[in-house]
């Protein structure tokens, strides 16, 4: 790959750390990022968070080659996308024109994906089944996202589970969209619409104009998960 360019993915579903484990860990990273592991209640939270925060930092030393996580500060947008300041750039030598980073997580994996100039964005997604609901009542609510091709595709899979499938994977397609751009405002989504070749071949349209600066992959994550960049 380029240079600058990463793609990570880490399956947590094996990690059970005790205590005193999850605890060191949490100590490697720098005191201000504490919080945003240990607000999260529920155990699979905290851990998809830290592991999350610790892909960042190794990313960053991957790149740059420091090992020390306190010389520099990763902060987030306030639509949750992570950057490093501007200011740490000329200390540490960071000459990628336009440096991005995003990272995502859901049910057993995390992801993190880096580019030096392209905008990039990534969502994973676990093919939960919706829980006192049927499928179809579950997606109602999503309709006005989807473009009127994209939701006969989702309709008219042969199962309710392909049904569901399809409507993860083509809102995790939106959802990495959104990513990259940042702004993460979701209104006037069904505009932007996918199309696709057996879920190869990715393209979009905005308002039936091919967005033909922007590049989309799939990638199969084990057993009902997936990944979009």
């Amino acid at each position: 790959m380029e240079e600058g360019v990463k793609r990570w993915v880490v399956d947590i579903s094996k990690w059970d750390p005790l205590p005193r484990q999850f605890s060191f860990a949490l100590s490697l990273l720098p005191p201000q990022q504490h919080s945003s592991v240990t607000r999260f209640f529920k155990t699979q939270d905290q851990k998809r968070a830290l592991i999350s925060r610790m892909l960042q930092y190794a990313l960053l030393h991957d790149l740059i080659k420091i090992n020390n996580p306190f010389l520099f500060t990763i902060k987030t947008t306030s639509q949750g996308k992570p950057f490093l300041d501007i200011q740490d750039y000329d200390k540490l030598g960071i000459t990628f024109p336009n440096f991005n980073f995003n990272v995502s997580h859901h049910g057993d994996y995390v992801a993190i994906a880096s580019e030096p100039l392209c905008l990039v964005g990534i969502d994973i997604v676990s093919f939960d089944i919706p829980q006192g609901e049927t499928v179809a009542d579950f997606i109602h609510s999503f309709e006005s996202y989807f473009s009127s091709l994209e939701w006969y595709n989702i309709l008219n899979a042969p199962t309710s589970n392909h049904v569901l499938i399809q409507f993860y994977r083509y809102w995790s397609l939106k959802e990495a969209y959104v990513k990259a751009m940042g702004s993460g405002l979701i209104e006037g989504l069904n505009k932007v619409e996918f199309s696709h070749t057996n879920w190869t071949n990715i393209s979009a349209t905005m308002d039936g104009k091919l967005m033909d600066l922007w590049r989309f992959w799939l990638i199969e994550l084990g057993e009902r998960h997936c990944q979009e960049v």
